[in-house]
């Protein structure tokens, strides 16, 4: 489960386009951030994505990653150019192909290696589609297929694009727009794949004479009901219109922090079977399976683009840190993996997160006040630093990746240290208490 939003240039504070995007994948799945350098490649070579190789383009663009530790592509990203792509499981009445091929990541990786803008990115991930569909596992703890969209931006621009199979529609963003684990086009998109009603046609998901409505026609009910994809996109939707034309870096860092549905109301992060937030904490049973493991807020300008990561799970208990494409990255530490290690990032920032789970109402409040400040004094180090050369800026990521961490050292002692008011319901802790176990994860309290 993921949710991923944009505001144009018409809806932000300050005029410039930003991105935001929770990655849902299983509890364990550590994410990895990855920085790869723009290069020129032989006429006739071939590039090895998760499952197989496809023909290599003579020039792929320099990008910035977020994705699961073992796949070669990303669930969100952005590259040089100022192109700015995240991508959502879909469920549709289309069986999803199991064959190892290309599975969603990789189009979006693909897509950020090749193109220049928002537009061009759609029509390299059409062209992809159409040649080699979409197919192969994408779960790490236990399988999973299905179709994937997209939301594609750039400096001017912003696009929805959702596909099933083959198949697909495109949608142009007006000023603010969100998506989650659902097709949410329904009849305004501005591209559609050829035979796209006509297939819908011949399955007997609609009638000749009347109006198409990809969403209606294609989705699956069961899978898209129980990820609780309609009242989370309605979240993400109304929190950014309900600051139109006031929309910051900080407004879309608290999007995805919500724990709030469609009306406002927040429900138990412990709750047993049913349920997923915008802030998503897994769960008990084979529905609250996803974890946010990862996020990003990515602000770009007509001038230049500041990207924040959090690099660790859930962001409500996470700090979002800045790093800049041109500079590098802060930390040459080596790549995650799914159980412990001391010396990752996301991992340390597990000690943390799981301890505060144990008592989310009460535990959080020990440092979030704190976590703000520090968060909003980055991002006043990050509007003073914009024309600074990149190696000072790089100095500037480091230190805000120091000052998160060993932060993080300190919030664990001290909630490991507060006394549990608020106990979660027996499977729910039990859940975790595997979690843990599977991923080696030492004891604090």
């Amino acid at each position: 489960m993921c949710d991923t939003v944009v505001a144009l240039r018409n809806s932000t504070a300050d005029g410039s386009v930003i991105f935001a995007k929770n990655s849902d994948r299983d509890p364990n799945e550590a994410h990895h951030l990855l920085l790869v350098p723009a290069a020129t490649h032989e006429t006739g070579s071939q590039v090895q994505c998760t499952y197989i190789k496809i023909p290599q383009v003579n020039q792929t663009n320099s990008v910035l990653l977020a994705k699961p530790f073992w796949i070669w592509g990303a669930e969100m990203g952005c590259n040089e150019y100022g192109v700015v792509i995240g991508n959502e499981a879909i469920f549709s009445k289309e069986p999803a192909l199991k064959q190892p091929g290309l599975i969603g990541m990789d189009f979006l990786r693909l897509a950020l290696e090749r193109a220049s803008t928002a537009d061009e990115a759609l029509r390299v991930m059409i062209e992809l589609l159409e040649i080699y569909n979409q197919s192969g596992n994408c779960g790490f703890a236990h399988p999973s297929y299905y179709h994937n969209s997209y939301l594609i931006a750039d400096r001017e621009e912003a696009w929805v694009f959702e596909t099933v199979g083959k198949r697909w529609a495109a949608e142009k963003v007006n000023d603010i727009r969100s998506i989650s684990n659902e097709l949410t086009i329904r009849n305004e998109a501005d591209m559609i794949s050829p035979d796209l009603k006509d297939y819908a046609i011949q399955q007997g998901w609609c009638h000749e004479n009347e109006e198409f409505d990809f969403s209606r026609c294609y989705s699956d009910f069961i899978y898209t009901k129980f990820s609780n994809a309609h009242n989370r996109q309605a979240c993400t939707l109304n929190s950014a219109q309900a600051n139109k034309g006031k929309i910051t870096v900080k407004t879309m860092m608290e999007v995805l922090r919500s724990h709030a549905d469609s009306k406002g109301t927040s429900g138990a992060i412990d709750r047993p079977v049913m349920g997923a937030d915008v802030c998503n904490h897994a769960g008990f049973g084979p529905i609250r399976i996803s974890q946010s493991t990862g996020s990003l807020v990515v602000q770009v300008k007509p001038d230049g683009m500041a990207v924040w990561f959090t690099g660790t799970s859930a962001p409500c208990t996470s700090v979002f840190k800045p790093v800049w494409i041109d500079a590098g990255l802060p930390s040459d530490a080596p790549n995650p993996k799914g159980t412990f290690d001391e010396y990752s990032l996301w991992w340390k920032h597990e000690l943390l997160h799981r301890e505060v789970i144990k008592d989310h109402t009460t535990r959080l409040f020990v440092y979030s006040a704190e976590r703000d400040q520090l968060e909003n004094r980055f991002i006043e180090l990050v509007e003073q630093s914009s024309n600074l050369p990149a190696e000072e800026r790089l100095a500037i990521s480091k230190q805000c990746y120091a000052e998160a961490f060993s932060a993080t050292e300190k919030w664990t002692d001290e909630v490991s240290k507060t006394p549990i008011k608020n106990k979660n319901r027996f499977y729910y802790a039990w859940t975790w208490q595997r979690f843990n176990q599977e991923a080696k994860l030492p004891a604090l309290s």
